[in-house]
């Protein structure tokens, strides 16, 4: 059975490594970053089931990481960890969009139940992440075989072109990240990958644009849409 991936950004390294060690004994596959800007570039460059991030830390706290995944993935839950017992903290986080609030101390057996309880929650939905094949108006895309095909073409795409689109399929009338998009298919976010992708972008919207009910638009400071019109 496959392992469950999750972020762990905790700022104190010892409780950091007990819960990285109690996590990887439960089953679950575990990164631990020490702090925010270490756990936002080991957000972009996997892919995560569970988040479960501090808020209180140097660099870049918690809430400000949060709302930097949001902008990447709206699905994926995210847990904190507080020993702030602030209603107002407590209510910030569930607006920048968490799942659940955990306030220190915890026992490892409490933070162990709310995971498996969001995690069942959410299973339908990682399903869905994890599809392979997707329906875009006319066009059929595959992304095991590389093929976009319509009734009237068929395209065998390259890997980036392949995994461009797949990203954008993932966030089907929502906005793709351009910073995550370029660091999960070109490796960093360069000024010359971002040139290089804008290139693809166009490339795909060549190939979709036989179906007038299919666009690629660019949404300004943000990234990409791969809008769908019903």
């Amino acid at each position: 059975m496959e392992k469950v991936k999750l972020l762990l950004v905790e700022d104190d390294p010892n409780l950091g490594t007990i819960l990285s060690e109690y996590l990887e004994a439960k089953g679950f596959d575990t990164t631990l970053c020490k702090n925010g800007e270490e756990g936002y570039e080991a957000f972009t460059k996997n892919q995560y089931r569970i988040c479960v991030l501090d808020v209180m830390m140097p660099i870049k706290d918690g809430f400000t990481l949060a709302k930097e995944i949001r902008r990447i993935n709206q699905e994926v839950p995210i847990v904190f960890l507080t020993a702030k017992s602030l209603k107002e903290d407590t209510v910030k986080g569930f607006n920048i969009g968490a799942d659940d609030y955990i306030k220190k101390p915890f026992s490892m057996e409490e933070l162990m139940l709310r995971l498996n309880a969001i995690l069942r929650r959410t299973e339908g939905q990682h399903a869905e992440s994890q599809k392979e094949e997707y329906k875009m108006g006319s066009f059929a895309f595959n992304k095991q075989t590389q093929i976009l095909k319509s009734n009237i073409s068929e395209k065998k795409l390259t890997s980036k072109e392949n995994d461009l689109l797949f990203l954008l399929c993932q966030n089907m009338n929502n906005v793709l990240d351009r910073t995550y998009a370029l660091k999960k298919v070109w490796g960093d976010d360069s000024y010359f990958n971002s040139r290089s992708m804008d290139v693809y972008i166009t490339k795909l919207r060549k190939y979709l644009r036989d179906d007038d009910n299919i666009e690629i638009i660019n949404v300004h400071g943000k990234g990409f849409k791969l809008l769908i019109k019903s």
